[in-house]
């Protein structure tokens, strides 16, 4: 299944762009998948003279999948055609468990492969032959994106989850008003003294309320 995020992150890379060398504290962890063996050495040389770490190397999809779950590397570069598993197979399971961004590695760059490898959850996509001045671009273009992505998806998340949290809160309160006559200031101010006097989330407080208040049996008094 293509991950929803795919689509708005994709970048083709070609010669002459320029992008600054990583630093010690911020070196990156590859994992290469290129089933020649000449190229996966080429490409884990020009990784490593430019401050990259080359944690893992595979000759088929299925390997890389398997060390890429092992590994957790920064960046997973994947070879379009391998054995097993091609290399776009590999990245639609590397991409949906966000476990790393993907760069698509082809001798082509027709815009079907262009396409399937941006559906497939890659952030970018290098034809090669290619020089080091095409590669690092691509790996920080695909580590910039992936950052980007991620953070967006925890701001989505964070907002779901304040949306979620207002509504249980709401409901709460009025099942304390209906229930019990208070009004929603009193209603709001018991969940938010009973969250902290028992080191709860008002979430779970309003939870147990909207609970106990369905019950059609309640105390006297609300309790948690």
């Amino acid at each position: 299944m293509t991950p929803g995020w795919a689509g708005a992150a994709f970048e083709l890379v070609g010669v002459g762009l320029v992008a600054e060398m990583p630093t010690d504290a911020e070196r990156r962890r590859v994992l290469i998948a290129e089933d020649e063996a000449l190229i996966r050495l080429d490409l884990a040389e020009m990784l490593v003279e430019e401050g990259y770490e080359v944690v893992g190397e595979a000759g088929d999809g299925e390997t890389a999948v398997r060390l890429a779950e092992e590994l957790k590397p920064d960046l997973v570069i994947l070879d379009i055609k391998m054995p097993i598993m091609d290399g776009l197979a590999a990245a639609e399971r590397i991409a949906g468990a966000r476990i790393a961004p993907v760069i698509i590695l082809t001798a082509f760059s027709q815009r079907d492969l262009v396409e399937r490898a941006r559906a497939a959850g890659a952030m970018a996509y290098l034809v090669k032959p290619f020089q080091k001045s095409d590669l690092v671009p691509a790996v920080e273009i695909a580590l910039s994106r992936y950052s980007e992505v991620a953070a967006l998806e925890a701001e989505v998340a964070s907002l779901t989850d304040r949306l979620e949290i207002r509504k249980a809160v709401e409901r709460a309160k009025g099942a304390l008003m209906t229930t019990y006559g208070m009004t929603e200031p009193q209603a709001f101010k018991w969940i938010q003294r009973t969250a902290m006097d028992h080191r709860m989330t008002m979430k779970e407080v309003a939870e147990r309320i909207l609970a106990e208040t369905a019950g059609g049996e309640v105390s006297q008094q609300p309790t948690v």
